[in-house]
């Protein structure tokens, strides 16, 4: 039987159009997609339009997606990681 913890995704990995690669909490991680999609209101994917608040559309990307189309040439990505001491 699988363990829990592989299930937990306390942490993301997020790579960004000429960023470092930043680690976030899932906290973290949901303010950032928040304010992204916050600013975007008219341009989000068509799977987030049936979501009526910008928590619940960044939730649901968080949940079931690892990236999120940000312009031409531009991209964000992220992946749950285990960050072990």
């Amino acid at each position: 039987m699988p363990d829990s913890l592989m299930y937990e995704e306390n942490h993301f990995v997020v790579l960004e159009t000429n960023q470092p690669e930043q680690f976030l909490t899932a906290t973290e991680m949901l303010e950032k997609l928040k304010l992204i999609l916050a600013k975007r209101q008219d341009d989000i994917p068509r799977e987030l339009q049936k979501f009526s608040s910008v928590e619940d559309r960044a939730k649901h990307l968080l949940d079931t997606y690892c990236e999120l189309d940000v312009g031409p040439g531009n991209f964000l990505q992220w992946y749950a990681v285990r960050l072990e001491k």
